[in-house]
């Protein structure tokens, strides 16, 4: 989820479960406290897409990071009060990240592999307005805040609901149409009923649209897993490494230019998004000892 969706839930969780100030405090720094880590992102954006949502996100950093707020306020709220608020924000943080299909590395540092619920965009407005719209309604109607509060933590809850189960319909649907042997399903900006596909069968993706209003599976693009020495050299970019260790369903494509070879890899999980999101490119030239890359650019 994006910055103000997590501290709009820390403010609505804070305020939803005590009156204290300084409790407060501690859900609200702690429900954005995770995502400390896009800091990276002043450094290069592959580091970003490489580390983001990792050692931050996992359930070692569940258990520290409450530590320290246990450590500072323990005298004056009492450790396990102060460590149980701050750990309750940064549960629901690393909660709202994995329903997203970025993919969260929540089993970190035990597990270095990123898992995602694919249920909810990264900025999804069905969780963002009703946290926006209670916070402002609150302030205006004190006495009904709590009742507010609660409302839309039910609300999102059984959004969230309703969404496993659409997923849960997309791909058996998606089964029924398309012979494969893997099958993935990932949620719409602003759609309910249809859902973004990839599926692979041996060395081919297809791509497309699974529609539970309209009961059809579009295909959009078939893709054929290429192993050309000047694939298997634009590996080497670190713009191609990055995307590579994000990636879940990589596939790498060839144009020439000239006599520039230019290998394009996609993740065709988000080849719904417009303007090449989430693309590495890598120009290389041939010289008689092999491919040389020349150039490289990352685009997330």
């Amino acid at each position: 989820m994006d910055p103000v969706t997590h501290t709009l839930s820390g403010f609505v969780v804070g305020k939803t479960i005590t009156k204290n100030k300084t409790i407060f405090a501690i859900i609200l720094v702690a429900s954005i406290l995770p995502d400390i880590d896009i800091i990276l992102r002043f450094h290069s954006r592959e580091l970003f897409l490489m580390y983001h949502r990792g050692i931050t996100h996992g359930i070692g950093a569940l258990f520290l990071f409450p530590l320290l707020p246990g450590i500072i306020f323990r005298k004056k709220l009492g450790f396990l009060k102060a460590y149980a608020s701050a750990f309750i924000a940064y549960a629901v943080h690393l909660f709202l990240d994995l329903t997203n299909q970025y993919g969260t590395k929540i089993l970190s540092p035990f597990d270095w592999n990123s898992y995602s619920l694919s249920l909810t965009f990264i900025v999804d407005p069905y969780v963002l307005l009703p946290l926006l719209t209670v916070v402002v309604l609150s302030i205006k109607f004190k006495k009904h805040a709590k009742f507010l509060y609660i409302f839309s933590i039910v609300f999102i809850a059984l959004y969230i609901a309703t969404k496993a189960y659409l997923k849960a319909e997309a791909r058996a649907f998606l089964k029924q149409n398309i012979e494969a042997h893997q099958y993935r399903v990932y949620p719409l900006p602003n759609d309910f009923l249809r859902w973004w596909f990839v599926t692979r069968h041996s060395d081919e993706y297809i791509t497309g649209f699974v529609d539970l209003f309209t009961k059809r599976v579009c295909v959009d693009e078939k893709y054929r897993i290429k192993n050309d020495p000047a694939i298997i050299k634009s590996k080497e970019a670190e713009a191609v490494k990055a995307l590579l260790s994000f990636a879940k369903h990589p596939i790498a494509q060839l144009r020439h230019e000239g006599d520039v070879t230019v290998v394009i890899w996609k993740e065709l999980s988000y080849g719904f998004l417009p303007n090449d999101r989430f693309t590495a490119k890598v120009w290389l030239k041939e010289t008689p000892q092999g491919y040389k890359i020349i150039n490289a650019t990352l685009k997330i």
